[in-house]
C-alpha cells in the first residue's frame, strides 16, 4: 500500500462512514481479532461499524472486547444484506477471494461501496480499491496494527485493539514459533502489552479452556495416526460418526494437525474431517521449511494458504480422499526427501 493510498483512505476516513468489516467464512483467531481490533478503531472516529462474519466461530473466541456485536450472515442474511447494500466502505480481512465468503459473496461482489483488503495470503484476487497484501506477514493482526501505523494513529490503540491484535497474532503464528514470526513481530507484541493486552489471560482464554469431551477427541485423533515414513508424512483422519461420538463442537479439532507434524523426521501433516452437513471432507495441510501446501492445495484440493499452512476441500468420501492424498505423494518425492 503505497503513500497515495494511504492518503486516499485518510480521506475516506475524515468524515464518519458507514463501514462494514468482513472476516472470511469459519473465521479463526486472526480474522475475528483483526476485525475487532479494525472495528474497535474506527469507532474512535464517530464511523457506523458494523462486523459481519459469515457463519459462527468456535467459544473460545467469544469473549474479545464487542464480540457479541458481530452479526452472522448465514442466520441475519435478510439484516445483513441491509447493511451491506449501505455501506460507504467495506473492509475485507484475512481473505483475498470473494469465494472465502460462502453466501456472501454476490452481494459483495456488486456492492459499488469501496473495498478495502488486507490480508496476507498467497495469490490474491484483483477486486478491492486498496489492497494492503503482504504474504511475508505472521498474521493479519500484525497488518491492521501495521495500517494504523500507516495512518499515523498508534496513539488511538487501546487495551481493547491491544488485546484483539495480540490474539490474532498468538493464534496465526502458534503462540510465535512459526518461521513467519520476525523480531518485528515481537516489538508490536511487546507494544501491544504495554498498550494493555493481558498475554497470560489471553493465552488461558484460547487454549486452556478445554472441555473433557475435545480432549477425548484428541484421544481419537491420535489413535488415527498415520506415518508414510518413505514421503515424510504423517495424517489424521476424523469420521463424523467420530466427530458425533465426542460431542463435536466449531473449533474443536483447531491444532490437531499440528500433532502429526510434531513428530521427528515429519515435514508434511495432514487431518482430514468429515462434514456430513457441509457434504465435503475438510483438509488442513502443514509444512516445515520450503515445501509448499499451499501449492498442493490449490492442485489437488480446491484451496489455498500459505506455504506452510493451507487448507482445502474434497468431495469425495473419506477413504477416496485419503486414496488421492495418498496416491500424490510420488509427485512430490524429491521435496520431501531432498
Amino acid at each position: 500500500m503505497n503513500k497515495d493510498d494511504i492518503n486516499s483512505i485518510k480521506t475516506l476516513l475524515s468524515s464518519p462512514k458507514a463501514i462494514v468489516i468482513i472476516p472470511h467464512k469459519n473465521p479463526d483467531g486472526d480474522a475475528i481479532g483483526s476485525s475487532l481490533g479494525l472495528y474497535h478503531y474506527l469507532k474512535q472516529f464517530n464511523h457506523n461499524v458494523i462486523i459481519i462474519a459469515p457463519n459462527d466461530y468456535p467459544d473460545f473466541l467469544k469473549w474479545m472486547p464487542a464480540e457479541a456485536s458481530i452479526l452472522k450472515y448465514d442466520n441475519q442474511k435478510e439484516n445483513c444484506d441491509a447493511v451491506i447494500t449501505n455501506a460507504d466502505l467495506i473492509f475485507t480481512l484475512d481473505f483475498n477471494a470473494l469465494s472465502r465468503i460462502g453466501d456472501m459473496e454476490a452481494i459483495v461482489s456488486h456492492s459499488e461501496a469501496v473495498k478495502i483488503m488486507i490480508d496476507h495470503h498467497q495469490q490474491p484476487d484483483d477486486y478491492a480499491t486498496y489492497m494492503y497484501s503482504d504474504v511475508s506477514m505472521s498474521s493479519t493482526c500484525e497488518m491492521v496494527f501495521n495500517f494504523i501505523e500507516m495512518l499515523d494513529d498508534l496513539d488511538k490503540i487501546n487495551s481493547d485493539i491491544a488485546t484483539c491484535l495480540y490474539t490474532g497474532i498468538m493464534t496465526d503464528t502458534g503462540s510465535f514459533r512459526f518461521p513467519s514470526t520476525t523480531s518485528k513481530t515481537h516489538n508490536i507484541i511487546g507494544q501491544l502489552i504495554k498498550k494493555g493486552a493481558n498475554n497470560a489471560d489471553i493465552h488461558n482464554q484460547i487454549y486452556d479452556t478445554n472441555s473433557y469431551a475435545r480432549l477425548q477427541l484428541l484421544g481419537r485423533a491420535l489413535s488415527n495416526l498415520k506415518v508414510i515414513p518413505e514421503y515424510r508424512t504423517a495424517y489424521i483422519t476424523l469420521s463424523q460418526e467420530e466427530l458425533n461420538a465426542f460431542d463435536f463442537k466449531k473449533g474443536d479439532t483447531e491444532g490437531f494437525v499440528n500433532y502429526g507434524l510434531s513428530l521427528k523426521g515429519i515435514i508434511f501433516a495432514a487431518i482430514f474431517i468429515e462434514s456430513h452437513q457441509d457434504e465435503i471432507i475438510k483438509i488442513s495441510l502443514r509444512s516445515k521449511g520450503d515445501f509448499s501446501v499451499n501449492e498442493v492445495s490449490r492442485t489437488h484440493f480446491q484451496g489455498g494458504g500459505h506455504t506452510n499452512a493451507a487448507g482445502g476441500k474434497s468431495e469425495l468420501s473419506l477413504s477416496k480422499t485419503i486414496d488421492k492424498f495418498i496416491s500424490i505423494l510420488p509427485q512430490y518425492k524429491k521435496d520431501l526427501n531432498p
